[in-house]
Protein backbone atom coordinates (compact mmCIF):
# COMPACT_ATOMS: atom_id res chain seq x y z
CA UNK A 1 0.00 0.00 0.00
CA UNK A 2 1.38 3.39 -0.97
CA UNK A 3 1.09 6.44 1.26
CA UNK A 4 1.61 8.82 -1.65
CA UNK A 5 -1.12 11.13 -2.82
CA UNK A 6 -2.08 10.31 -6.37
CA UNK A 7 -3.49 12.48 -9.13
CA UNK A 8 -7.25 12.57 -8.82
CA UNK A 9 -7.28 11.85 -5.09
CA UNK A 10 -9.49 14.11 -3.03
CA UNK A 11 -7.62 16.56 -0.81
CA UNK A 12 -6.95 15.33 2.71
CA UNK A 13 -9.82 16.06 5.06
CA UNK A 14 -7.45 16.01 8.05
CA UNK A 15 -3.69 16.37 8.05
CA UNK A 16 -3.39 13.97 10.99
CA UNK A 17 -5.45 11.40 12.84
CA UNK A 18 -4.57 10.52 16.42
CA UNK A 19 -5.99 7.12 17.31
CA UNK A 20 -6.17 6.41 21.04
CA UNK A 21 -6.65 2.77 22.00
CA UNK A 22 -9.76 2.46 24.15
CA UNK A 23 -10.10 -1.31 23.96
CA UNK A 24 -11.56 -2.91 27.06
CA UNK A 25 -10.93 -6.52 28.01
CA UNK A 26 -12.32 -8.38 31.02
CA UNK A 27 -10.60 -7.66 34.32
CA UNK A 28 -7.64 -9.94 34.85
CA UNK A 29 -7.03 -10.61 31.15
CA UNK A 30 -3.35 -11.55 30.68
CA UNK A 31 -2.77 -8.88 28.02
CA UNK A 32 -4.49 -6.14 30.00
CA UNK A 33 -6.44 -3.38 28.31
CA UNK A 34 -5.83 0.26 27.61
CA UNK A 35 -9.31 1.30 28.76
CA UNK A 36 -8.78 -0.33 32.15
CA UNK A 37 -5.66 1.82 32.48
CA UNK A 38 -7.51 5.08 31.81
CA UNK A 39 -7.21 5.59 28.07
CA UNK A 40 -10.82 6.77 27.64
CA UNK A 41 -10.32 9.70 30.02
CA UNK A 42 -6.98 10.49 28.36
CA UNK A 43 -8.65 10.50 24.93
CA UNK A 44 -11.33 12.88 26.19
CA UNK A 45 -8.64 15.13 27.65
CA UNK A 46 -6.64 14.99 24.40
CA UNK A 47 -9.68 16.09 22.38
CA UNK A 48 -10.45 18.97 24.74
CA UNK A 49 -6.82 20.05 25.01
CA UNK A 50 -6.28 20.03 21.23
CA UNK A 51 -9.30 22.28 20.85
CA UNK A 52 -8.11 24.54 23.69
CA UNK A 53 -4.68 24.82 22.02
CA UNK A 54 -6.33 25.75 18.71
CA UNK A 55 -4.74 22.86 16.81
CA UNK A 56 -6.31 22.63 13.37
CA UNK A 57 -6.32 19.96 10.68
CA UNK A 58 -6.26 17.05 13.09
CA UNK A 59 -8.74 14.63 14.60
CA UNK A 60 -8.51 12.67 17.85
CA UNK A 61 -10.32 9.34 17.45
CA UNK A 62 -11.09 6.38 19.67
CA UNK A 63 -9.68 3.11 18.40
CA UNK A 64 -10.36 -0.47 19.29
CA UNK A 65 -7.43 -2.72 20.02
CA UNK A 66 -4.20 -1.48 18.43
CA UNK A 67 -2.47 -4.74 19.49
CA UNK A 68 0.17 -3.16 21.72
CA UNK A 69 -1.71 -4.07 24.89
CA UNK A 70 1.28 -4.98 27.04
CA UNK A 71 2.72 -1.50 26.52
CA UNK A 72 -0.21 0.24 28.15
CA UNK A 73 -2.44 3.00 26.84
CA UNK A 74 -1.15 4.09 23.46
CA UNK A 75 -1.83 6.47 20.62
CA UNK A 76 -0.73 6.25 17.00
CA UNK A 77 -0.56 9.31 14.76
CA UNK A 78 -1.23 8.91 11.06
CA UNK A 79 -0.20 9.42 8.34
CA UNK A 80 3.25 9.28 9.98
CA UNK A 81 2.65 6.07 11.92
CA UNK A 82 4.32 7.37 15.09
CA UNK A 83 3.38 5.49 18.28
CA UNK A 84 3.35 6.86 21.81
CA UNK A 85 2.57 5.53 25.28
CA UNK A 86 0.23 7.77 27.27
CA UNK A 87 -0.21 7.39 31.00
CA UNK A 88 -1.09 10.91 32.13
CA UNK A 89 -2.39 14.31 31.08
CA UNK A 90 1.24 15.46 31.12
CA UNK A 91 2.02 12.83 28.45
CA UNK A 92 -0.91 14.00 26.34
CA UNK A 93 0.26 17.62 26.66
CA UNK A 94 3.78 16.64 25.57
CA UNK A 95 2.48 14.87 22.45
CA UNK A 96 0.16 17.70 21.48
CA UNK A 97 2.83 20.35 22.05
CA UNK A 98 5.97 18.61 20.78
CA UNK A 99 4.51 16.53 17.94
CA UNK A 100 1.32 18.22 16.77
CA UNK A 101 2.13 21.87 17.42
CA UNK A 102 5.91 21.93 16.98
CA UNK A 103 6.32 19.12 14.41
CA UNK A 104 8.88 17.21 16.45
CA UNK A 105 8.63 14.11 18.59
CA UNK A 106 7.88 13.53 22.26
CA UNK A 107 10.97 11.31 22.46
CA UNK A 108 10.47 10.07 26.02
CA UNK A 109 7.04 8.66 25.13
CA UNK A 110 7.83 6.88 21.85
CA UNK A 111 6.95 3.19 21.77
CA UNK A 112 9.61 0.78 20.52
CA UNK A 113 9.51 -0.42 16.93
CA UNK A 114 7.27 -3.36 16.15
CA UNK A 115 8.87 -6.68 16.93
CA UNK A 116 8.48 -8.92 13.88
Amino acid sequence: MSDQVRAGDAPLYYEAHLFVCCNRRPDGHPRGSCAALGSEALRDYMKAQAKKMGLKGMRVNMAGCLDRCELGPCVVIYPEGVWYKIESKTDVDAILEQHMRDGGRAEALLLPARQL
